[in-house]
């Protein structure tokens, strides 16, 4: 018998494993979402979770992430 009974079409987690709510935006420093988006996940509907990844490229980075080289963070 196939696995494929058991597939759902659904939208991947933005999910990097780097979960951290900021504590001045309240979103995850990793994948931008709300603490409330993140807990409902597994319940939204394929609708409701295109919406949310098709916001979350306007929605502030995370604070704490570095970019550029040393030397440029040090000078």
């Amino acid at each position: 018998m196939s696995d494929d009974i058991w597939r759902r079409p659904e939208i991947e987690s933005p999910c990097v494993k780097i979960c951290v709510i900021h504590p001045d935006t309240r979103l995850c420093v990793g994948c931008r979402r709300t603490g409330d988006e993140i807990a409902a996940w597994s319940r939204l509907t394929p609708e409701e979770r295109r919406a949310i990844m098709a916001d979350l490229p306007s929605r502030p980075e995370g604070p704490g992430r570095r970019g550029g080289s040393r030397a440029r963070r040090q000078g």
